[in-house]
């Protein structure tokens, strides 16, 4: 079966727990071996004296998920989104005692390295020749093997199978989004080999996305970091994928308009790539007439300022006038201290919610000057986690340009620009200094980007709060990849729309391992453009410019 749970790489020497990792984001695995002790399917000492690297999942079970959000609720604090995030979550804790009582478990299915020295075969027979036999040595050692694993002769039997667990997956307390497919034969999976990381012997059947109807009872705005204005469906609450829904995002006016979403219609909602809730379709047939048609107002004040919102030509989005709003602040700091930018832990919404409120912070900057005394008024902090949490911001100190450019905030600059931006200019210097030629030249900028940055640079409270941020970080120099012989090697890609076999960071993960570059907007230069369901503009952008369009079949294909 396909956990939806947290890949981790377990390495033992002499049968002991030596290291363990998590995939991280597709370049470097975090070190959570403190954390992995903790849990007790996870053998500190093998069966047998034997060095072996070994991969698995772990994961939260359903009834510990809800007990946990039981508790959060009676003390006032949001729940949890899913199972899968907060195992990813617990597994990542800086204190190890917080790990424990979260109680996540694990299921072992690989052994990715086995020492040559460690005489299996001449040790109680213990073989694996086959895949089956793999997973039954695994049990041998000591790991914890999902039970549900079985042979077929032919793929009429798996295809049985998958419509088996895509009927009774609900049944299980942990979360099942598939099943895994894979050759056998030892043999045979080692002359099938690799592409990249993933396996040609082994494949993922995804089952579809959980679809469930409920009523739409308003529709809000949301302000994001760059002053955009997303609308949001208020829902009558509905359990989706494991765990409770009660809101989803809109899009834009023109997806509201397109659908035909009216406040009090009952919808179809899904969880795209099981995370994010999406409305799908409204259950027009459930009409009483009585539904209303939503109307962007011409002013909102959480904006700041008069409040005014626009919708500038060309684009789908409505944005504030304003620029700088406490809530646009309040959605930046949020973005600068997020997992995939400078990722430190313990420094949630509403922490930042209390360091803004008690004008300790402001700006960036203001993270790195956090001292002890800041945090004692807060709430449900003691000294263990004012340790943890000072410790974290000082870790964060070193980061990649391109999480650095990433975390500006600079408007049309996303994690993908911000890479492509810290591959050319190297240093924050070169980029900082970078002129409005030199910028529209580049792949996956362009010359609405580029204006953006010239923008951001020349207002002068930017470039002191740059110059701040600076004397309080250390950027890592980039270091360019050696790409000869890779499959997509000077190829360019663009991803638009919900894949359903992989999620959007492992198609990237898998372009990036292959030589290929991933960008965020279509131009000339865009080698393909990948559709999933729902593509957005960017596949109109590719019909028009000629560019090649792949679906998830085709891309999967492209990458073996």
């Amino acid at each position: 079966l396909k956990i939806d749970g947290l890949k981790i790489v377990l390495t033992y020497e002499n049968g002991a727990l030596e290291t363990a990792a998590t995939r991280g984001d597709g370049r470097v695995g975090e070190d959570v071996t403190g954390n992995i002790r903790t849990i007790e399917s996870i053998p500190l000492k093998l069966g047998k004296t034997i060095s072996i690297i070994a991969e698995g999942e772990i994961w939260m079970s359903k009834a510990v998920f809800n007990k946990l959000n039981r508790e959060r609720k009676k003390r006032g604090e949001e729940p949890f989104a899913n199972p899968r995030n907060i195992a990813a979550g617990s597994l990542r804790q800086l204190d190890p005692a917080v790990t424990s009582t979260r109680r996540l478990d694990s299921f072992i299915y690989d052994i990715a390295s086995l020492d040559p020295r460690s005489d299996l075969k001449g040790s109680q027979g213990l073989t694996f020749d086959t895949q089956e036999e793999e997973l039954k040595l695994l049990q041998q050692l000591g790991f914890k093997v999902n039970p549900h694993f079985k042979r077929f002769e032919d793929i009429e039997g798996v295809i049985k199978y998958w419509k088996l667990w895509e009927e009774q997956k609900e049944k299980e307390d942990y979360l099942v989004d598939g099943i895994v497919v894979k050759v056998n034969e030892k043999k045979f999976q080692d002359a099938l080999g690799y592409t990249g990381k993933a396996p040609r012997f082994g494949i993922a059947f995804k089952f579809p996305a959980e679809q469930v109807t409920t009523v739409l009872n308003d529709i809000t705005l949301q302000i994001g970091r760059t002053g955009v204005l997303t609308p949001v469906a208020i829902l009558e609450p509905v359990s989706v994928a494991g765990s409770t829904v009660s809101r989803a995002t809109l899009h834009n006016e023109d997806e509201i308009k397109r659908k035909d979403i009216r406040i009090g219609d009952t919808i179809v909602i899904q969880k795209a790539g099981d995370v994010i809730p999406e409305v799908v379709r409204v259950v027009e047939e459930m009409r009483t007439g009585k539904e209303r048609v939503f109307k962007f107002p011409t002013r909102f004040p959480l904006c700041g300022g008069d409040g005014r919102i626009k919708r500038f030509s060309g684009q789908a989005a409505y944005r504030c006038v304003a620029r700088n709003s406490y809530e646009q602040q309040r959605r930046k700091l949020e973005h600068f201290v997020s997992r995939r930018v400078f990722d430190i832990d313990g420094l949630g919404p509403k922490i930042i919610n209390q360091l803004m409120d008690r004008e300790i912070i402001s700006n960036f900057d203001d993270i790195f000057t956090i001292k002890s005394g800041d945090l004692e008024t807060l709430e449900h902090f003691g000294e263990k986690s004012i340790g943890n949490l000072l410790e974290a911001i000082e870790k964060a100190r070193t980061v990649s340009l391109r999480r650095f450019i990433a975390s500006l905030s600079i408007p049309q600059v996303g994690e993908e620009t911000a890479g492509d931006l810290a591959q050319y200019f190297g240093t924050s210097k070169r980029f900082a200094e970078a002129t409005l030629s030199e910028l529209i030249k580049l792949e996956g900028v362009g010359p609405v980007v580029a204006r953006s940055i010239i923008d951001w640079f020349a207002d002068q409270e930017n470039k002191k709060l740059f110059a701040r941020l600076l004397k309080q970080v250390h950027i890592q120099p980039v270091q360019s990849r050696a790409l000869d012989g890779l499959s997509l090697a000077g190829k360019s890609f663009v991803l638009t729309g919900a894949l359903e076999n992989m999620s959007r960071e492992g198609a990237k993960e898998k372009i990036r391992e292959l030589g290929g570059e991933v960008h965020g907007s279509v131009s000339k230069n865009t080698s393909y453009v990948v559709a999933g369901r729902d593509p957005g503009e960017k596949f109109g952008k590719a019909r028009e410019l000629g560019i090649k369009v792949l679906s998830e079949k085709e891309f999967s294909l492209m990458l073996g």
